[in-house]
């Protein structure tokens, strides 16, 4: 058959895929949405067609011809940018091969207000799907509202969560009770703890599981204090703990942005960490690294615990089986800020 004339600027088209290969656009469009219908030797001939003209199929068409949008959503509640930026590369790496964009978007911090605002971002951007990470996770009666909407939701949370199509657990609970065990095995038993806003489920985790290590070990905590995950809410609770007759030898943040304040009160008070003062944070983000001394902290796989969030939303977009997985694991890493008590 005789190609079809096409000016050299011009991409190809579908319906220069199906003239080259001797068959209907509709024949061309089952075999680009990998239809069974169509016999091995089309197939075949479609596919070389298409090789050989270089067609690249219009991501507008092959949403409309499918009745998707290929897009997905990830609502939050998360101000802390360090861990969104490893959320979002792990969610882009795995859904972007499957030809899926990302759209994020901010909850409300009052749950009252989240599950209209989150339905109402599901209309408006027509995802397909979501990926929804703690604390939105854990509001009561999201889950439920998304499945009567109909709208498919993968969770991340560090405990179960029912209503979800997959919840991908977060061991903030034992990741914590490897900080504890790691101070004592330090020879630390004066120490101290900054936890996070005790409404959040991975607040009360980190907290629960820290305070359980130390208790098994016959080690009472010295001072604890609630801090936001922010770093001003962490600067009062340091200067309280290092300003006491009895002061810790050891402070546990939980999380790298309140351990970063730790080390600036100690800094101003010329304490010397770790000689003084041994400070360890939670999630290894890059500011473990940035801080000096560099930061002891537990490294939370944010973006692999997103690849396999997207990656059960994409299998269950596309009506295959999901694979469960086992929970990341959350390394504890040994940095230049912890060491065993002076004397």
């Amino acid at each position: 058959m005789r190609q079809p004339e096409r000016h050299a600027s011009t991409d190809p088209t579908i319906t220069d895929v199906a003239e080259a290969a001797g068959v209907s656009i509709r024949t061309v469009s089952r075999v680009l949405n990998h239809s069974t219908s169509v016999n091995a030797g089309t197939r075949e001939k479609i596919e070389a067609a298409i090789a050989r003209l270089n067609f690249r199929p219009s991501a507008r068409a092959r949403a409309l011809a499918m009745g998707r949008s290929f897009l997905i959503g990830m609502v939050h509640n998360d101000r802390n940018a360090l861990v969104l930026e490893a959320v979002q590369r792990g969610i882009v790496g795995e859904a972007a091969p499957d030809g899926y964009e990302l759209i994020m978007h901010s909850v409300p911090s009052a749950e009252s207000l989240a599950v209209k605002d989150v339905l109402a971002f599901v209309h408006r951007s027509r995802v397909d799907g979501l990926v929804v990470l703690p604390p939105v996770s854990g509001i009561a009666g999201l889950a439920d509202a998304l499945a009567a909407e109909g709208v498919p939701a993968v969770a991340l949370s560090s405990t179960p969560v029912e209503g979800y199509v997959s919840v991908i657990i977060s061991e903030e609970r034992r990741a914590a009770a490897k900080v504890a065990r790691h101070l004592v095995e330090l020879g630390h038993r004066r120490i101290a703890m900054v936890t996070g806003p005790q409404n959040m489920i991975s607040a009360r985790e980190r907290r629960g599981g820290f305070l359980e290590a130390l208790d098994e070990a016959g080690v009472a905590v010295l001072a604890e204090a609630e801090g936001d995950y922010g770093f001003a809410a962490a600067l009062a609770p340091a200067e309280r703990f290092l300003d006491r007759a009895d002061p810790p030898t050891a402070i546990f943040a939980a999380n790298d942005i309140m351990a970063a304040a730790v080390l600036k009160v100690a800094a101003a008070r010329g304490i010397a960490v770790p000689r003084e003062l041994t400070v360890v944070g939670f999630d290894g983000s890059i500011l473990a690294q940035m801080l000096t001394p560099a930061l002891t902290t537990v490294l939370r796989p944010f973006d692999e615990m997103a690849r396999q969030a997207t990656r059960q939303l994409l299998d269950r977009l596309a009506g295959t089986p999901i694979v469960e997985v086992e929970p990341a694991a959350f390394v504890l890493i040994a940095g230049e800020s912890s060491a065993s008590p002076a004397g």
